[in-house]
């Protein structure tokens, strides 16, 4: 009770701090991970891009990660993953929130459907991003099946009834993955991360525990074989040569679609690209709506 009420009270503090900026005419999206890394991995370089139009953007951790290292564990690897996502989300110019649950314990209760509404509500958001609940780590698909089940909730006035419901049905949105089953990730939207790709690079540079650590199937030997921390220039390079294949294959293998969104020219030149599929259990936009969200495509 006593822990549920200390993250009540955080979220009242969250919502206070960011009511001003609605209603300004910006957009308002919020993406979601299970853990204090995945939403900065799977979304940082469309993230970036909002935030130079000035749209309003949070990446949100669903647990807080304390368990997610191999040599290290509890409050002290919570708080510094928490500290690590907050200095991400500084470079990308986005706020972040972690939620007080510990990482693999998370399950689809009623408990996290209204928490999970009550964040989005908070945001008053337009766009929802979350992975889709087929995945190899339990915390991952629950996250899914959490924001699929709040799809609907976050426009009905009595559930979670002390914050306002959302008057329009946000737009939601699963995160790329590789998984085939129960059927294969399918984007819907496609978004080159050329202009924004260095800089999404700075802010997960800030995510030491997880890639130059190796998270929690790290080890002394992973440790070894990354440049050390005194040497931040190598460090940036071996990231970079790793997310420079990862966000390169997204734009390789989804090359029609950003071709569709960005003309023949601009999309087969785009080199690094973050993908992203439309939930039909929320708002269901067309084409020229993606457009709206997503106002990257008409900039030159």
């Amino acid at each position: 009770m006593i822990r549920s009420l200390l993250i009540l009270a955080a979220y009242l503090l969250s919502f206070t701090l960011h009511a001003a900026d609605a209603g300004d005419g910006k957009l308002r999206i919020i993406v979601f991970g299970a853990h204090p890394d995945d939403a900065e991995y799977k979304a940082g370089g469309s993230a970036v891009k909002w935030a130079r139009q000035g749209h309003h953007v949070k990446l949100v951790s669903v647990t807080n990660g304390d368990i997610g290292h191999w040599k290290e564990a509890g409050g002290p690897l919570a708080l510094r993953r928490a500290a690590e996502v907050a200095a991400c989300a500084k470079k990308l110019g986005v706020t972040s929130q972690v939620l007080d649950i510990h990482d693999g314990e998370l399950v689809p209760s009623l408990e996290y459907r209204k928490l999970l509404t009550r964040v989005i509500r908070e945001w008053k958001a337009d766009i929802v991003i979350a992975p889709r609940p087929w995945d190899y780590h339990p915390d991952h698909r629950y996250v899914g099946v959490l924001i699929q089940d709040a799809a609907f909730m976050v426009a009905v006035p009595f559930i979670v009834p002390d914050v306002p419901p959302l008057k329009k049905n946000p737009v939601f949105l699963y995160s790329s993955d590789g998984f085939q089953k129960p059927y294969p990730f399918t984007p819907d939207i496609a978004v080159s991360v050329d202009d924004s790709f260095d800089q999404k690079l700075d802010g997960i540079h800030e995510l030491t525990s997880q890639h130059y650590e190796g998270g929690a199937n790290g080890s002394e030997e992973h440790v070894k074989s990354v440049p050390p921390a005194s040497d931040e220039a190598g460090r940036r390079a071996w990231l970079k040569r790793r997310w420079g294949a990862r966000q390169g294959s997204e734009a390789d293998k989804y090359r029609e679609l950003l071709i569709k969104l960005y003309g023949e020219e601009r999309g087969k030149a785009v080199k690094y690209a973050e993908t992203f599929e439309i939930c039909e259990y929320g708002r269901r936009p067309s084409l020229e709506e993606i457009k709206k969200l997503f106002p990257f495509y008409d900039a030159k």
